[in-house]
């Protein structure tokens, strides 16, 4: 175990501390409040109970779970140093809004029991394990301080934390500093983990007919440009803006995508409210609202569909977040260093990128890298683009092969990228591909498995065509020769279409990377 400094060190109510406290603080006022805003009281301390904060209120005596809140004022409960197993800090929202849960998880994947509570120290917790359910030794104790990437990724830096929490990737000076202190390449899929995703979705109410707009109405809506519903081909309907606070970082990744550098500001008539969930609410109550909200918190809202620069549409959907085809989303990441990992932070790693995690990770409001399967017919999205596409008779001819082939084949969610004018996976594939044998060694022996590559527009269309063949060959092979036997049952064959079905722009940079890939589709035995 590892001693840590007063801020980061894990607090536990002692019994004499207790006893101590007791007789002079027993009707001295104290406030409760969780990082979401959700609870927010005062009171008079009565006691700490079963990691449970009692308060005397106007209402009676209330208890509140010291895993929601944190305790300020003079009669919380006295704080002791202790030491910890690991130490994670970095992002609030990924220490807030997603380890408690994986915390649950991972207890239960060792079939221990995770008692959770919070410090004095705002932002941070506890996670205290125990085996047998709760009732035999202690396994674990981790501790965890929510700031920012920055933070978090300094603390790795300083050998402070084991783990450093980012919903952002890191950048290449933060991981030159990791690397000249020893570290290792913090770019390594064994020291970069990516968890899950956080993806955006625009929600209107129900009764809104609109279910479709390009960037540029959105625009016009969150900029206060367009202020009704006809304006965008709905109903004679004000527009009623509704965004959460200044600074929260679900609003700030949506108006970094939709303004960026631009000199336009969020509208003024927009109201303000805390979370998604009031977000959601707001929506589902005025005909004419729309927001933005996490993934899992539609809460019977209509979702829009979103028409990029380029034409293409974005469907807001877990699918395509996971293929990377969906813009308003962010990937959140743990960091570990290589020269002083230790088993525990292995093991914690281990589980919170697994396939097994994914549960909590969905319930968490997040989503996880599970591989699903979506079939493709000649009426979605992309199938409809091809057969509209604006192409000369050769491309076009193409074009007609892949309409033909796709509507045979369900697609998997798994999705294996390359670096421009390269036949070799990023670092993320290479991940990739352990998750997607576990999957395909489920299917039915005889089950036919395509490797479907494409390319970005940059040169001329034969030479994306052979490109795109080459990167699908590579990496079926690669899967092939991973798996060994694990895939024999399987028929495992590829294909390539170049630069046709683009999924983004290939106006900049981020779109063309979409683009080069290789899809992986799949067709049972009939």
């Amino acid at each position: 175990m590892k001693k840590l400094g007063k801020a980061q060190t894990l607090g536990m109510m002692t019994l004499a501390g207790y006893l101590a406290m007791a007789g002079n603080t027993m009707a001295q006022e104290v406030r409760l409040a969780s990082s979401d805003g959700t609870v927010d009281m005062v009171g008079d301390f009565v006691a700490f109970e079963d990691n449970a904060y009692i308060l005397a209120t106007a209402l009676g005596q209330l208890r509140v779970s010291a895993s929601r809140v944190s305790c300020s004022g003079e009669a919380c409960p006295d704080l002791t140093q202790a030491e910890v197993d690991i130490a994670i800090s970095g992002s609030d929202e990924i220490g807030t809004g997603l380890m408690p849960l994986l915390f649950e998880g991972y207890a239960g994947s060792r079939n221990a029991a995770a008692a959770i509570s919070n410090t004095a120290q705002e932002g941070q917790l506890i996670a205290e394990l125990t085996s047998d359910e709760g009732f035999g030794d202690q396994l674990t104790t981790i501790q965890v301080t929510g700031s920012s990437a920055t933070l978090g990724l300094g603390d790795l830096l300083k050998e402070e934390t084991d783990i450093a929490m980012a919903s952002r990737r890191i950048v290449p000076e933060e991981a030159q500093a990791l690397r000249n202190a020893g570290a290792g390449d913090m770019i390594d899929p064994a020291q970069e983990h990516i968890i899950a995703i956080d993806s955006l979705i625009v929600i209107t109410n129900p009764a809104n007919p609109v279910t479709t707009m390009d960037v540029r109405q959105l625009f016009g809506i969150y900029s206060g440009a367009i202020t009704n519903w006809a304006q965008v081909g709905g109903p004679d309907l004000p527009v009623e803006v509704v965004i959460r606070n200044v600074g929260d970082n679900r609003r700030d990744v949506f108006e970094s995508s939709f303004f960026g550098s631009a000199d336009v500001s969020m509208t003024k008539d927009a109201e303000i409210v805390p979370n998604s969930n009031a977000v959601a609410q707001f929506v589902n109550t005025n005909p004419g609202a729309i927001g933005v909200v996490g993934y899992a918190f539609q809460r019977g809202a209509s979702t829009i569909n979103i028409i990029n620069q380029c034409g293409i549409t974005m469907v807001p959907d877990a699918f395509s977040a996971k293929t990377e085809e969906y813009a308003l989303q962010r990937r959140l990441f743990l960091y570990t260093r290589e020269d002083t990992i230790k088993p525990d932070v292995e093991d914690f790693v281990a589980y919170a990128t697994s396939a097994e995690a994914d549960n909590v990770i969905r319930k968490a409001g997040f989503i996880g890298f599970s591989v699903d399967r979506r079939e493709q017919s000649i009426d979605d999205v992309r199938a409809t683009a091809l057969q509209n596409a604006n192409a000369d008779a050769y491309e076009q001819g193409f074009m007609r092969q892949m309409l033909e082939k796709m509507v045979d084949y369900d697609r998997l969610s798994t999705t294996f990228r390359f670096r421009t004018g390269s036949a070799e996976l990023n670092e993320r594939g290479l991940v990739d591909k352990d998750r997607l044998i576990k999957y395909l060694e489920t299917q039915p022996a005889g089950s036919d498995v395509l490797f479907v590559g494409f390319t970005d527009s940059v040169g001329q269309f034969d030479t994306n065509l052979s490109l795109a063949e080459r990167r699908s060959a590579e990496v079926a092979a690669q899967v092939q020769s991973f798996a060994g036997d694990r895939l024999s049952g399987l028929n495992l064959s590829s294909i390539g279409y170049g630069e046709i079905a683009p999924s983004g722009c290939n106006a900049s940079d981020s779109g063309r990377r979409i683009n080069r890939r290789v899809e992986v589709w799949i067709k049972s035995p009939e």
